[in-house]
């Protein structure tokens, strides 16, 4: 997606002294599973000009010029006292590079596991840097006696929140935020930005439901009044019913009967982006994520965690033809603890060679378990369509797992309600999209009319459907809607491995939204999602109609009546 604007830097006050400078994108930034909805992104930047000047959280290199550009027409970069980093990545090495040679006088704060991905990032074992585990403050002098909360997770077991007392503001890194990019600075109706907030938690956060209630316990005790998130607007407004939300959401995700472990280790970041994919996957299907980044864990808590998972998964990158050895030693302890018949996975990336990859993979082949997914192995960075593809087999491992719990439990037959309810009757419809390279469909027949001027209509979408990140604000879809007949029906009804073209073999026109239509079909119609509702294991999809046309006008509608309310 190309650039609808150029990219630039928001300067204004957010409070005394403070000052923020919004780098924003109005494309999607990368290609990982948290950009997916392609509505471009802020990266947020600090400032608080006390007797003492600290930066907070400058951007990574896709914004290093112009934010410089702005910095150096905002202060003297001579009087930087102090940078605050929540989180180190090797896309911030660029801009920290070059802040050091504009202002060599300043001091790096961050957290001990920061300190030492600082160094290697700007590969400088003598940086300057202040560690801060919690219980120390730094003072900036006129009130801003700063305030440091490490709340570390697997994915970022460096990060590190910021609260200043004297603003109130509690700057909150990777927590809280949105890719979302806009004139909007705050979150005036902050209502609307729930659905995009929602997704961000379930991309970067589901995964790390446990720690993100940890963290949430070590803030509840300060006067926060707005977050100073990393991404996106900032939470003034709806602080309390986001806080809230954070609570809800992570407690669905902990309090779910069947976990995966997702065992990984990451050299560059790639190994990392999979993992989140397969989570995002899992976690959508209702199933629970135990992120373990091994780099950072004590051998007794992979085990616990191996124990009790329902599934487990390893990822791992290769380095110099082998695994590293924090890989090494969690693949020992999970052949010496996990139960045969667990269900596994492994995935990785690599640069020239993946023999990492290939030694999971067998290790785990020669002592019997069971893989459900085909091993996913991906050379240097992965695309949109490795990560769709890895979305969706997390979705088929969580799904397997649920109906091998199903098996074991005692079928219930339907109540008077669920045989009612099966009685409703709709109209058989396959829905299409595509976004990108990505393309997907599926056979659906909870569809109805849902307003008449602009013509609309409302489908439900199980969570766990590959087509469901298609389905989002703003994306456009195709409804086909399916005549008598068994043909398309059986071509849509059927299982699809992770990445397998859904359309092949079958006649179809791409649509002006760029969706295919089924020929097949009785008929079509162009849609826009103009909204969606979360509707306990579905979301409830609002969609106008564009365009459209009959195919077939001697064909009858397919219609689905169902014996039970409680499954298709």
């Amino acid at each position: 997606m190309s650039e609808t604007k150029p990219r630039d830097v928001q300067v204004l006050p957010i409070g005394t002294n403070s000052v923020i400078l919004r780098s924003r994108s109005w494309a999607r930034l990368r290609f990982e599973i948290e950009y997916a909805l392609a509505k471009g992104t802020t990266a947020n930047c600090y400032i608080i000009q006390a007797d003492k000047v600290a930066l907070i959280d400058p951007p990574g290199e896709t914004f290093t010029e112009s934010y410089l550009k702005a910095l150096l027409s905002r202060i003297d970069v001579k009087a930087i006292d102090y940078v605050i980093i929540g989180h180190v990545n090797p896309n911030r090495a660029a801009t920290l590079k070059a802040l050091l040679e504009i202002a060599p006088q300043i001091t790096f704060v961050c957290s001990n596991p920061g300190a030492i991905n600082l160094r290697g990032a700007l590969e400088n074992a003598d940086l300057p840097i202040t560690i801060m585990r919690g219980e120390e403050t730094l003072d900036l002098g006129k009130g801003h006696n700063l305030q440091f909360i490490p709340t570390p997770n697997p994915r970022y077991p460096d990060q590190l929140c910021t609260f200043d007392p004297q603003t109130e503001i509690l700057y909150s890194d990777k927590l809280f935020g949105a890719h979302i990019c806009g004139d909007q600075v705050f979150d005036e109706g902050w209502e609307t930005l729930v659905e995009d907030r929602r997704y961000y938690f379930e991309c970067l956060m589901a995964p790390h439901a446990r720690q993100v209630e940890t963290a949430l316990d070590k803030l509840s005790d300060l006067p926060v009044r707005m977050y100073a998130t990393g991404h996106g607007p900032l939470v003034r407004y709806g602080l309390i019913e986001l806080t809230h939300a954070y609570r809800q959401w992570s407690q669905q995700q902990t309090s779910a009967d069947t976990t995966v472990a997702l065992i990984y280790a990451s050299a560059y970041g790639n190994t990392a982006t999979l993992a989140s994919a397969l989570a995002h996957g899992i976690t959508k299907a209702g199933v629970n994520v135990e992120s373990i980044n091994c780099e950072f864990t004590e051998p007794a808590e992979i085990q616990a965690a191996v124990e009790k998972s329902a599934g487990f998964i390893m990822g791992s990158p290769t380095l110099g033809g082998h695994a590293p050895t924090p890989i090494q030693t969690a693949l020992g302890i999970v052949l010496a603890n996990a139960a045969k018949n667990k269900l596994a996975g492994v995935f990785g990336s690599y640069g020239w060679s993946g023999e990492a990859i290939d030694l999971i993979e067998g290790k785990l082949k020669d002592a019997g378990y069971r893989l459900g997914f085909d091993t996913i192995r991906v050379k240097f960075k992965p695309d949109e369509k490795t990560l769709q593809t890895c979305s969706e087999a997390g979705t088929d491992f969580a799904q397997a797992l649920k109906r091998a719990t199903k098996v074991r439990a005692p079928k219930q037959p339907a109540s008077n309600v669920e045989q009612a309810v099966g009685r409703v009757v709709g109209s058989l419809c396959v829905v299409t999209a595509k976004q990108g390279e990505v393309s997907s469909g599926m056979l659906a027949s909870w569809v109805s009319q849902a307003s008449f001027n602009p013509p609309g209509l409302t489908i439900a979408v199980a969570k766990d459907r590959a087509i469901e990140p298609l389905t989002h604000s703003g994306n456009e879809f195709v409804l086909n809607i399916l005549a008598e007949g068994k043909e398309l029906q059986k071509h849509f009804i059927k299982s699809y491995a992770p990445g397998q073209d859904r359309f092949a073999g079958i006649d179809i026109e791409e649509a002006q939204n760029g969706s295919p239509i089924l020929m097949g079909a009785l008929a079509y119609l162009e849609c826009s999602v103009q909204n969606r509702m979360d509707v306990g294991d579905h979301w409830l999809v609002y969609a106008s109609v564009n365009s459209g046309k009959v195919l077939n006008p001697d064909a009858v509608t397919a219609v689905h009546h169902r014996q039970s309310g409680n499954h298709y």
